[in-house]
């Protein structure tokens, strides 16, 4: 899933993990070559195990844990003119406007460069949505309860 088919794609890039839950995806682009992930989760448990689950993989640096709301850690980013390869996004399915307001966000920054993918985890019944500011989706895969929409500007 994070690697579209071509392994070497992660080597060097810079992820975003938004709503970060365990840090699994961001873990994963770590351990296949990422240079650096930014993990960005509001709830202080869930950061406590991002904090656990890196420990334990004996990951000692290349990213950065922001405990923090989303729509916050964006808009300070861009004023550091952030840019990120790979931005992941997997709120609460439950809170369906956080992926229309996040992609929205992210379609209108400067943190996408022209190659940035955003892939957003949502419930498979589902859409969150096919345009969002700049950002047009271009796949959506299914998997068991779950998608997957890949967007690019």
């Amino acid at each position: 899933m994070l690697t579209a088919g071509n392994p070497a794609a992660l080597a060097g890039s810079v992820w975003a993990d938004l709503y970060a839950g365990t840090g699994a995806v961001g873990i994963e682009a770590l351990s296949r070559g990422a240079a650096r992930v930014w993990f960005v989760e509001s709830a202080r448990p869930a950061v406590r195990l991002i904090e656990e689950n890196l420990r334990s993989l004996g990951i000692k640096g290349g990213f950065a844990i922001m405990a923090a709301e989303v729509g916050k850690v964006l808009p300070r980013w861009e004023s550091e003119d952030a840019k990120f390869d790979y931005v992941f996004v997997d709120p609460p399915y439950l809170r369906e406007e956080e992926y229309r307001d996040t992609l929205a966000l992210l379609g209108q920054s400067r943190l996408l460069k022209p190659t940035t993918v955003v892939v957003a985890e949502h419930a498979k019944q589902f859409d969150p949505v096919e345009e969002a500011g700049g950002l047009r989706r271009y796949r959506r895969l299914k998997q068991g309860d779950a998608a997957l929409s890949f967007y690019r500007k």
